[in-house]
């Protein structure tokens, strides 16, 4: 497709606020409340799962930790109407910092840490590296923090030291990913120190906290004719921010009038990248929880709760592979996923994805209402196939899931990389699936 025909229904604005979502969605509880300020904005407003809530038509959103459930309740919705439920998390593979962080070696002050997920090591070699998360007060209040500036790095053994390493080089966890961030003996408390004070608050006042490194080059377009995405945390945050523009447009289009059949839900949990299971994660009772209560709000019993997730569809999204120009026999040969070329479809017939036949149906029938293409991503057979939150929510809820994502590469890496125009097309049809 030419340029000009893809122009004809690309909104880059779409991808200009993926950028700055990304910029303030460092960690997983920086994108909650980013993805939460966008739905403020459309008219959402937060509940407590301490509370009781209502039957009342409108948009509602909770946060527990690094993960954010949103729906949007249409006038005249019954106990018994099913859901669309869109899935994503909120985490990337990362360096997160230890529980006693300050270390050092040979005169270096170092910063001790951990690795979080499937993180290709060399990626974060060599990179400027800021610090994120959150702190945890004595008094029971949360501090985000969001250094931006270049404080860690770190940083590969000079060729010199190493003349075999472009024959294979083998990072050990433990002993070469410690990042430096300074000169001079290990000073005991040192890092919390500075970021409590950074963060506004004693450092006697931290009782916890949970901090990670990220790259501080922002997100950018790329080549030529800036088709193409670089950034950090495109997988999943990608998939965040199109699930949370979606939701809040069938939100404004319903306050507007228009008919919504089914009550339209993003769940953006956390721990993905480790396994699901955690209180955040799709393995807990989370989304399963809020479905249930907003079915008894309605007045709904436990039958009612049954018909309505009989008839309740999961569009789960994440991040899938585009065919490496390098590596093209890694690809299963007949699927190549390109950039721009829309939304994929991700299938394996051993259900590390959730997608069967029905579920292409619906995805196949939300693309062409929205007008948007289509591919299909499937792993080659002689390589191990990742696996999403997709098959976890089906089988958990028991409720129809299919799995899609766009097309990138670098997945994993400090730096992954897209088509610059598959933000806005996988949103377009994200908001095609939720309205029905």
């Amino acid at each position: 497709m030419s340029t000009a025909a893809r122009q004809a229904y690309f909104d880059r604005k779409h991808t200009d606020d993926l950028i700055a979502f990304l910029g303030t969605s460092p960690s997983p509880y920086h994108a909650v409340a980013s993805a939460a300020e966008r739905l403020e904005k459309a008219g959402f407003r937060q509940v407590a799962e301490t509370d009781a809530w209502d039957a009342s038509a409108g948009g509602r959103y909770l946060v527990r930790g690094g993960a954010l459930i949103a729906w949007y309740v249409p006038e005249g919705a019954s106990p018994e109407t099913p859901f669309r439920v869109v899935g994503t998390h909120t985490d990337s593979p990362n360096l997160r910092v230890k529980p006693l962080p300050d270390t050092g070696s040979a005169g270096w002050r170092q910063v001790a840490v951990e690795i979080y997920g499937g993180v290709p090591l060399n990626t974060w070699l060599d990179r400027d590296l800021g610090l994120s998360g959150r702190l945890a007060l004595r008094d029971g209040s949360v501090r985000l923090v969001q250094l931006d500036e270049p404080l860690l790095r770190v940083p590969q053994l000079a060729i010199h030291l190493d003349r075999q390493v472009n024959e294979g080089m083998k990072l050990d966890k433990q002993r070469h990913l410690t990042p430096i961030w300074g000169l001079g003996p290990v000073d005991e408390g040192g890092l919390i120190e500075y970021v409590a004070q950074r963060a506004g608050v004693e450092a006697a006042d931290v009782a916890g906290w949970d901090l990670m490194t990220h790259d501080v080059q922002p997100a950018s377009y790329l080549g030529r004719d800036r088709e193409l995405l670089a950034g950090p945390r495109l997988d999943n945050l990608l998939s965040v921010h199109a699930a949370t523009a979606a939701l809040a447009a069938v939100a404004t289009a319903a306050g507007g009038g228009a008919e919504v059949p089914y009550i339209p839900v993003l769940a953006a949990f956390d721990h993905e990248e480790t396994g699901s299971e955690s209180d955040t994660g799709a393995q807990s009772p989370l989304l399963g929880n809020v479905l249930e209560r907003t079915v008894h709000a309605r007045g709904g019993s436990r039958e009612d709760r049954a018909r309505a997730l009989a008839g309740t569809v999961c569009l789960s999204s994440d991040m899938g592979h585009a065919v490496h120009p390098n590596y093209s026999e890694r690809h299963e040969p007949g699927h190549h996923p390109m950039p721009n070329g829309g939304p994929i479809l991700k299938v394996n017939v051993n259900n590390r994805y959730a997608t069967d036949g029905v579920g292409r149906a619906v995805f196949a029938a939300a693309c062409d209402k929205a007008g948007v293409p289509w591919q299909t991503f499937v792993s080659n057979n002689a390589m191990p196939c990742g696996t999403t939150i997709g098959p976890i929510t089906a089988a958990r809820l028991g409720i129809a899931t299919v799995d899609c994502g766009i097309a990138a590469l670098s997945m994993h890496s400090a730096r992954e990389l897209c088509g610059a125009e598959d933000p806005y097309l996988l949103a377009s049809a994200i908001k095609a699936f939720l309205e029905g």
